[in-house]
């Protein structure tokens, strides 16, 4: 048989679902600790308005430290962008000499040759804007490439990091969550951080500028509206602080929506089954309801910033112009462009502030959400391998053996002690026992899914854990219960294991597992598009697929873990002769609940409590009358019945 080996970062053949599946996993499941991040995010693009991280000064430093190669790029957007806000605040001044020249001359103060000079104001002011709009051009361009950059980085960056982690990480970890991270926090990384930056410099300028500006107009009505400031900083900060716990009421209850929605979306079957559809859209009328209340709330209150800021800047206009027009009469009046210029400043220079305010809950969520990041970066890896050796593949026989084996998913909870199970190359051991036995976590700690606490796991004499795991790995071929299937063609599915496989050997695949029957009858044949979760075929027709997909991989070491549970009577033998004939000479472990169907077995292995209780063939064990033979006559009057 020719080797395939893979490289680790190559997902493992076969299905990959959750692998603990006795009670042990589901209370260390259930206990385990959950992370921050969740599907529901708050309004807008940037998350809950004021989330805040547990660490923010850690987190900032090491993200400024991530954000080192991006640096040069960022200056640059931001040298772009403060040159586009210095010809804003500049603008003006000119629109201002215009107009005094226009009033000049109409009063008679200055003769009319001086408009000869408004013809290069025009042009330099249109050329100032044009200006403008390419550094924001140039700055929004730099900005995008930053952002994509910093996102796609980060997410290949994650990528890897899940290609490191155990098994246990996707065991103790919602599926949601990890999702979230990926999409909802980088987003917020990569998006709101370059244009928190320029926006913040770009404000501060703006604020500085505009009121130099001010002052060199009109420093007496500077004063006036500067009076104003400290009212906008407090009507900010009040009203940011009344808004903060609407958000996350909010947030709480988003989520409450999301989970029951996907819920019921998902058991929608059973809730028909039970005529529960009343009683589930009372429910998610409460939580409807609840959050649209909530939502008001805080969308009500967050909204009352602009009203207030505008209230007090047009009370801070009404005294500019009461105290304009005084000083326009004045021995030194003002004129017509210095006022309509000072008011045009004044309503610039709210517009920073407010945007500064808000820049600040922007800043929160994103270091929050670079600190869930870190989090998931951060997580154990599997154990570093070294003194690594290769498999003989020339001379492979498959013998496996297990010497005083301890394993637990919870050091307080013992699952496996003193484990010792030696298996010839090419024998057939199957695996009975009732629930949380350990039975699948026997198998997985064969292929390294799982470190095991004590003791050694040996094939061919070669101890797993000198083995590279992708060298290892890629000895065994998995079929579990629970399927797993991608959107794409039945011949790409099937083809998963093998590289290069052609049509003819996936074929003959699907023909040894008896599904090619089914496939011809499809009217696209093997390049029939399965869609997501494969919702289009039956779930035998996916276990079949799944089977075929086994038999095409050939591998050395072969585990069955209920592969014919999803399957009719009739198909279930079609499937144990395929079997039958693809463990031949191969080592195999079977993990199978009906105990008719592993009659045939070399050695049957009895567990109970992560121990082997019994263990011999299938008419030894029922002339024992232990265990084994409790579970076969139990299932044997069960059928009668």
């Amino acid at each position: 048989m020719k080797n395939n080996l893979r490289p680790s970062s190559e997902p493992i053949r076969s299905e990959t679902t959750s692998p603990i599946s006795e009670n042990q996993r589901k209370n260390y499941v259930r206990q385990a600790p959950k992370p921050h991040g969740g599907m529901g995010m708050g309004p807008g693009p940037f998350g809950a308005p004021g989330e805040k991280a547990k660490n923010p000064k850690q987190s900032v430093k090491r993200l400024l430290k991530y954000l080192n190669p991006y640096l040069p790029g960022m200056i640059l957007m931001t040298v772009f962008s403060l040159l586009a806000t210095l010809i804003i605040i500049f603008t003006p001044m000119i629109s201002l000499q215009i107009l005094n020249t226009f009033q000049e001359v109409v009063t008679g103060s200055q003769p009319a040759s001086v408009l000869d000079a408004l013809p290069r104001l025009f042009v330099i002011l249109v050329a100032l804007y044009a200006v403008r709009f390419v550094f924001d051009l140039i700055s929004g361009l730099i900005g995008n490439r930053i952002s994509s950059t910093i996102g796609r980085n980060l997410r290949a960056k994650m990528r890897e990091k899940l290609e490191r982690l155990p098994i246990a990480f996707f065991d103790e970890v919602k599926t949601g969550n990890t999702l979230s991270v990926f999409s909802n926090d980088v987003d917020t990384i990569s998006d709101s951080l370059q244009q928190s930056i320029v926006q913040i410099l770009s404000g501060i300028l703006m604020i500085v500028g505009t009121v130099v500006m001010m002052f060199v107009v009109a420093w007496q009505l500077t004063i006036i509206a500067l009076v104003a400031l400290p009212l906008y900083i407090v009507v900010t900060m009040v009203i940011s602080k009344k808004s903060q716990g609407k958000f996350v009421a909010q947030q709480k209850e988003l989520g409450n929506l999301n989970g029951f929605i996907e819920e019921i979306y998902t058991g929608q079957k059973v809730v028909k089954l039970f005529g529960k559809e009343a009683e589930s859209y009372q429910e998610f009328n409460e939580i409807n309801d609840r959050l649209a209340g909530m939502s008001v709330g805080a969308q009500f209150i967050s909204g009352l910033i602009r009203p207030m800021m505008d209230l007090l800047s047009n009370f801070s206009y009404v005294m500019v112009v009461i105290v304009g027009g005084i000083l326009a009469g004045a021995a030194n009046p003002l004129m017509i462009g210095d006022i309509a210029t000072f008011i045009g400043y004044q309503k610039r220079f709210v517009n920073p502030i407010l945007m500064i305010a808000n820049l600040a809950n922007t800043l929160q969520s994103t270091v929050a959400g670079a600190e869930r990041v870190f989090e998931l970066l951060d997580r154990p890896e599997e154990v570093e391998e070294q003194n690594l050796a290769q498999f003989d593949v020339e001379n492979f026989h498959g013998t496996v053996e297990l010497r005083h084996v301890d394993f637990s998913y919870k050091k307080e909870t013992e699952l496996i002690k003193d484990l010792n199970l030696k298996v010839e190359a090419g024998h057939q051991i199957a695996i009975v026992g009732p629930t949380g036995a350990g039975k699948t976590t026997l198998v997985n700690l064969l292929m390294r899914f799982y470190e095991i606490d004590g003791g050694e796991i040996r094939i061919d004499g070669l101890k797993t854990t000198d083995v590279p795991r992708a060298a290892l790995r890629s000895m065994f071929g998995m079929v579990l219960q629970d399927t797993w299937l991608f959107a794409g063609t039945i011949r790409d599915n099937v083809a998963y294991g093998k590289e290069g496989a052609t049509l003819d050997e996936v074929k003959e695949a699907c023909r040894q597992a008896h599904v090619d029957h089914f496939i011809e009858t499809m009217p696209e044949g093997y390049d029939t598009v399965l869609n997501e979760d494969a919702s289009n075929i039956s779930q035998g027709q996916k276990q079949l697929l799944t089977i075929a997909r086994a038999i095409l991989f050939n591998p050395k070491i072969l585990i069955l873990d209920e592969a014919t549970s999803s399957v009719d009577t009739r198909t279930e033998a079609y499937i144990q002769n395929a079997m039958n004939f693809m463990a031949k000479d191969r080592t195999s472990f079977v993990i199978a609940h009906r105990l008719s169907t592993i009659k045939k077995a070399t050695t049957i292995l009895v567990m109970q409590n992560g121990r082997i209780v019994e263990q011999g063939n299938h008419e030894e064990l029922l002339a024992k009358k232990g265990a084994y033979a409790d579970l076969y006559n139990s299932q044997f009057v069960n059928a009668m019945i």
